[in-house]
């Protein structure tokens, strides 16, 4: 399986575009859901960690899954005994987790997911009834986001479309709403962050 961020993963976390979504991202998570100690936390496409651990500060523990074997090194340097992720290195759509969680979160990957009604129908069985689900990605854009569009299947989302492909897959209290907004030389770009509850 080609890993797409090889090359990349290096200098990542360098980019102050791409650490001031995740905080963003994660204030927008803390303000819509209640966190508490005893919640066991799924990573979905959790790169570097820039969302993880944030969100590992609140919980009892975050499980880092990802496809990239660079991204999840770079994780792992991160460690810390007080505070760490557990990184899995698995595509979940092919291979579903056998661990339940109390919630799963996500940053700027479903539109790297081909498949959504297979993620969304996997990720449900991975939660506990009554737990959460928290997304973030791109409003619907024009392809300009990425200089290389190499392992993009979506072109950020069209909102209904994608609530209604949440819901059929068994998800309730569906809401998406914009939470931030990434600036590019080209032009801006709205994110959204997707809840739901199974």
């Amino acid at each position: 399986m080609k890993d797409h961020f090889e090359k990349r993963a290096e200098n990542w976390d360098s980019s102050t575009l791409r650490t001031t979504t995740p905080q963003a991202i994660a204030d927008a998570i803390k303000k819509k859901i209640i966190l508490k100690k005893d919640m066991k936390i799924m990573d979905f496409g959790v790169g570097t960690g820039l969302l993880g651990f944030k969100i590992a500060e609140e919980v009892k523990e975050v499980y880092g899954v990802d496809m990239s074997p660079s991204m999840l090194q770079k994780l792992e340097e991160k460690n810390t005994p007080e505070l760490h992720i557990k990184a899995i290195c698995q595509d979940i759509v092919k291979e579903p987790l056998t661990l339940k969680f109390n919630g799963i979160i996500s940053s700027m990957t479903l539109h790297h997911v081909e498949d959504l009604s297979s993620f969304f129908r996997s990720i449900y069985q991975n939660l506990h009834n009554g737990s959460f689900m928290a997304i973030a990605d791109l409003e619907s854009e024009d392809g300009t986001f990425h200089s290389d569009n190499a392992g993009v299947y979506h072109f950020g989302f069209d909102k209904n479309e994608l609530c209604k492909i949440v819901k059929k897959c068994g998800f309730r209290d569906v809401v998406l709403e914009k939470v931030t907004t990434i600036s590019k030389p080209q032009k801006d770009f709205g994110v959204f962050l997707l809840t739901a509850i199974k």
